[in-house]
């Protein structure tokens, strides 16, 4: 069974992918402003990053004894 932190993460990045993914295909078909893309690019990556310092992030703090 997956920890909680570890299912957030599976979801901050498949979210990040799909935000990525969509904005290319939407953009294939559809003239978007470069805004646009640029701002779903961007959300797409920044979630991306999220997942990435959440899963190394660290739990437990150690005391300074």
């Amino acid at each position: 069974m997956k920890t909680i932190k570890q299912r957030k993460t599976l979801l901050l990045l498949t979210a990040g992918l799909f935000v990525i993914a969509a904005s290319q295909i939407i953009s294939y078909y559809v003239q978007l402003a470069d805004f646009i893309k640029g701002s779903a690019t961007g959300i797409g990556i920044g979630l991306l990053l999220t997942a990435l310092i959440f899963s190394t992030s660290k739990t437990h703090i150690k005391s300074s004894n």
